[in-house]
C-alpha cells in the first residue's frame, strides 16, 4: 500500500502558510508504518514541538492504473474517506529553510491517520462537492469541501499516475483546507465527512 499525498491544493491554505500556489499538484509519499494503527491514540513525537493537524479527504484505489486520462480516472475508485496528514511543522520548515525533503515531518510514525469509515462515492450526488470537517475538542477548527480544490480528484489521480503505477489499495491524501494548526496533549480530534463521524482519535 502506498500513500500519496498531495500538497497546496486549497487557495486559503496555501496563503495561511506563506507558500507559492504550484504550477503542478506536489506530491510527497507516506510509508506504510506511518499510519496510526487502530483504536491506538496519536502520540506527539520526541522531536518536534509544534505537530499540526491536517484533515483531508481520502481516495482509495480499486484496479491497477497506469497513465490514466481525466475522463477515465473516476473507474479506478469507489470509495471515499477522511484522514489526518499530522505534520511536524517546526522539522518541516527547517528541511524547506534547507532545500531538503519532507519525509522526517510527514512520515513519522503515525503521522497518517486513516479513517474506520469508508463510504461509496455513489452515497455523494457529486464528488467534487464533499463538505468535510475536522473538531478539536468539539469545536470546528478545519472545514472545507473538495468544490475548493485547486485540482480535483480525477485531476489528481490521472497526474499522480503519470510518475506511479496505482495499485489496488493505495491511497491518496488529496490535500488539506485552511484552519491547520496545533496539537497537545489531551486533544481530541473527530472528523467527519457531510455529517457523519469518520475517526475520534486522542492526542498523547
Amino acid at each position: 500500500m502506498k500513500l500519496i499525498c498531495i500538497g497546496r491544493n486549497y487557495a486559503k491554505h496555501i496563503s495561511e502558510l506563506h507558500s507559492e500556489k504550484p504550477e503542478h499538484p506536489v506530491v510527497f509519499m507516506k510509508p506504510d508504518s506511518s499510519v496510526l494503527l487502530k483504536n491506538n491514540p496519536f502520540i506527539i513525537p520526541a522531536f518536534s514541538d509544534d505537530v499540526h493537524h491536517e484533515v483531508e479527504i481520502l481516495v482509495k484505489i480499486k484496479k491497477v492504473g497506469k497513465h490514466i486520462q481525466p475522463k477515465f480516472a473516476h473507474n479506478y475508485y469507489d470509495d471515499i474517506g477522511l484522514g489526518i496528514d499530522f505534520t511536524a511543522r517546526d522539522v518541516q520548515n527547517y528541511l524547506k529553510d534547507k532545500g531538503l525533503p519532507w519525509e522526517k515531518a510527514k512520515g513519522f510514525d503515525g503521522a497518517a491517520v486513516i479513517g474506520e469509515h469508508w463510504f461509496p462515492k455513489t452515497k455523494f450526488q457529486e464528488v467534487n462537492a464533499i463538505s468535510f470537517r475536522l473538531e478539536k475538542n468539539k469545536e470546528i477548527v478545519q472545514a472545507g469541501s473538495t468544490s475548493e480544490m485547486l485540482w480535483k480528484i480525477d485531476e489528481l489521480i490521472a497526474y499522480v499516475s503519470q510518475y506511479f503505477t496505482l495499485k489496488i489499495g493505495d491511497i491518496i491524501f488529496t490535500g488539506t483546507p485552511s484552519g491547520v494548526g496545533p496539537v497537545e496533549e489531551g486533544d481530541v480530534l473527530e472528523g467527519f465527512i457531510e455529517e457523519s463521524s469518520c475517526f475520534s482519535i486522542q492526542v498523547k
